[in-house]
This record gives structure tokens, C-alpha cells and sequence, in this order.
């Protein structure tokens, strides 16, 4: 009887477990480490729909292994000189691997940095790293914040190293991961194998347009395409192929954003918008903001890499790809809302010598802007949800 009893109860239990388990969400069930590897490894062997193959170096092919210890990587604070920063306060997983609040990026103790965190969602694809683009691998940019001395501020790679060492819940994991313990190369080399996991796409627009799905599409994105690819002429930078879409060409591009806000803006600026909570905003006097902080280095765009005058105030054309989550927008975060970018290219800029000849006035309607938006909106993946889900699936020891 008593033995009858218990297994009646063991029953109960296994279906009550099971019951809670269907009712939770994908989001809410419980996944292994290993079957998240497994998810992260077959994006990359089968990116979503509208994703072109996906580049890998051949010094550093995906393995589960180091997309593990990358993720780990990426979401440590203890990786900063003070224990304060990680590779994710600047690209954040739950606002696009960007950073919303704030139009530019927050460095060490609080301070400003000169640009907007540019979103790591597809950076697989990137030829170029930095919105100025310096650096032409993922392994090579994951260093550069680490050592930057107003980012995360290491005094050098060997002090980073080091730390690494000593923090006794990465025993091993490069020597999974690599056969070898940690170093420059194989810090590098980790974080950019998590970030090329980064895929998102199969939005509406690409099973629209890719999946020949008719109803994929409202009719106010459908009007917002046919403008992005003819009278708008977005898609003349933003680009879109036969058999897939980066919405990107790879080239630097003078917007006059840059060359506004060095030559006009910070000397007209009346106001100046600052964030005192989450939604919370007051606008102060430009003059009193300024009289208060030390002013930013000037940014001269891609002439900074080259050292090409031609190059002055030219910054990467960025993707569009899931747009919609990675507000504010332009390299210095000037403008908060997809409707403000439209209005930005509609009155054709800043005109000066040197702005691109493809910016333009447009002369749109209201019907029209509101179009572009919708299309604009339609660009979000459909797994975003699941990579926050993956980021934050890593559990990181007490900063120390």
C-alpha cells in the first residue's frame, strides 16, 4: 500500500512538473547550456532568412567551446580596470545590443565618449569595425575597449591577461576552447566567436519579400519599400541583393552630421537635453552644460583613419537591420527616433561641400514619412527576444 502510495505521488509529481513545464514560455523553459551552444552553432551554420552565409576566419572556426567562454567574456564586469564595465553595458542585450537611454557611450567613471554604441546585432557581416572603421576584424575590435583608457580602461593587455588568470571560474575554459590558457589572441578571438552568433533576421520584410509570403507585409511598409528603393533612394547605401539584404554597402558616407556638429551645432545649440531617470528628461542651457564638463575631442569621421582630407566627416553606413530596437541613431546618437531620421533625409540634411550628392531634399508627404517608418519597423528579427535570452543565460561571478 505504502509503496503504491509513493509511486502515486512520484506520478503526481512528474505530471505536475510537466504541466508547469508546457505552460511556460520558450523564453520561461529551462534550456541547458548545451542545447544553447547547439542553438548559437546552427545559427551560424543556418543564419535566418534574408542572411547571406556567414564569414569565418579560418584561424578561428565557431566552436561551442569558445562561443561559451565568449558569452562569459561578454558579460563580465570584472574585465574593467575598476570591476565597473562589461562589453554589455555598452551594447546592451535588451535594448539591441546597443544602448537607448543615452545618445553616446559611457566610459569609465561616467564619462562621455565622442559616439553612439553601434549595435552588434549582425556584425558577422561586417568588412569594417567602428563607425570610423579602424579595425577590420571582430577579433581584433573585442580588444580595443578593454585597453581604451576612457572605456574599460586596462592598463595593458598583459595587466588584462593577468586578471583573467587569476579569476578562478575561467580554469580551463581557454583550454577547452583553444588548448592553450588565455592571451590577446585568444581573448579576442573568444568574444568575436559569441558575437558572430549574433544573427537576427527572418523579419517581415524577408519572409515578404524573400519568402514570397504575401501577407508577411502591411501595406504602409509595402508604400515605405517602393520609396526606400525609388523616390527615397535609401537603398542606394542601405543595400538589398537577390537572395539576401545587409542593408548596408560598406562604404564611409559624408551625412553632414558630423561635419553640423563640428562646424555649427555646438556653437548654435541653445539646449541641450539631458536624462535625469528612465524617461525623465530636462532641457538645460548648452552654455551652463558646457561650462561644467570637459568638451568632447573633436571627431573627424574617417579622415582619422586615413589621414585623407576627402575622407573628412565620412562615417560606416550601418546596417538597418533591426533598426527599430537600436535608437538613438546616427554615429553621434543626434537623432532619437526613426521619424526624426526620415525628417533628417527628407529636407535633405545639412547642404555644405562635401555631403554626399545622394542626400537631397526629397519633398515627401506626411503619408509618405509615416510609410518609410512602417518599412523601417518592418526590418525587426524574430528572435531578438531569444538572443537576450542567450545573453543573459550566462551566469558571471561576484565583480571583484
Amino acid at each position: 500500500m505504502i509503496a503504491g502510495m509513493n509511486r502515486y505521488r512520484i506520478c503526481w509529481l512528474v505530471a505536475l512538473i510537466s504541466l508547469l513545464s508546457a505552460n511556460l514560455s520558450p523564453g520561461q523553459a529551462a534550456e541547458s547550456p548545451r542545447s544553447r551552444d547547439r542553438a548559437a552553432m546552427a545559427r551560424i551554420a543556418n543564419p535566418p532568412l534574408g542572411l547571406p552565409a556567414v564569414p569565418t576566419p579560418a584561424d578561428n572556426p565557431p566552436t561551442a567551446e569558445k562561443i561559451r567562454l565568449g558569452r562569459k567574456l561578454f558579460l563580465d564586469r570584472r574585465l574593467s580596470h575598476n570591476g565597473t564595465l562589461s562589453c554589455a553595458m555598452c551594447h546592451v542585450p535588451e535594448q539591441g545590443f546597443a544602448v537607448n537611454e543615452m545618445a553616446t557611450a559611457v566610459g569609465k567613471e561616467g564619462k562621455s565618449l565622442r559616439r553612439n554604441s553601434p549595435t552588434l546585432l549582425n556584425v558577422a557581416y561586417m568588412r569594417s569595425i567602428f563607425h570610423d572603421g579602424r579595425e577590420t576584424s571582430i577579433e581584433n575590435q573585442a580588444i580595443a575597449p578593454l585597453i581604451a583608457a576612457d572605456e574599460m580602461a586596462n592598463p595593458s593587455i598583459g595587466y588584462l591577461v593577468q586578471k583573467i588568470k587569476a579569476l578562478r571560474d575561467y580554469d580551463g575554459l581557454f583550454e577547452q576552447g583553444f588548448g592553450r590558457g588565455p592571451t590577446m589572441e585568444t581573448v579576442g578571438m573568444a568574444i568575436a566567436s559569441y558575437e558572430r552568433t549574433l544573427l537576427s533576421a527572418n523579419s517581415a520584410f524577408d519572409r515578404w519579400y524573400f519568402g514570397k509570403e504575401p501577407a508577411a507585409l502591411g501595406a504602409d511598409a509595402i508604400r515605405g519599400f517602393e520609396l526606400f528603393t525609388g523616390k527615397a533612394g535609401c537603398a542606394a547605401c542601405h543595400t538589398i541583393e537577390g537572395r539576401f539584404a545587409l542593408f548596408m554597402d560598406h562604404q564611409f558616407h559624408d551625412t553632414s552630421v558630423g561635419w553640423y556638429r563640428a562646424m555649427v551645432r555646438d556653437d548654435s545649440e541653445q539646449s541641450v537635453r539631458v536624462r535625469l531617470a528612465p524617461g525623465v528628461f530636462v532641457d538645460l542651457d548648452a552654455a551652463a552644460v558646457r561650462s561644467v564638463g570637459k568638451p568632447l575631442p573633436a571627431d573627424l569621421g574617417r579622415y582619422e583613419v586615413t589621414l585623407d582630407p576627402a575622407d573628412y566627416w565620412r562615417y560606416k553606413t550601418p546596417s538597418l537591420r533591426n533598426v527599430a530596437l537600436t535608437a538613438p541613431y546616427m554615429h553621434d546618437g543626434s537623432l532619437r527616433t526613426l521619424p526624426e531620421v526620415v525628417a533628417f533625409y527628407d529636407r535633405g540634411g545639412h547642404p555644405h561641400p562635401g555631403i554626399d550628392p545622394r542626400i537631397r531634399a526629397l519633398h515627401l508627404s506626411q503619408i509618405e514619412r509615416d510609410s518609410l517608418v512602417a518599412f523601417l519597423n518592418s526590418l525587426t528579427g524574430d528572435n531578438a527576444e531569444e538572443l537576450v535570452r542567450d545573453a543573459r543565460s550566462e551566469k558571471i561571478g561576484n565583480p571583484q
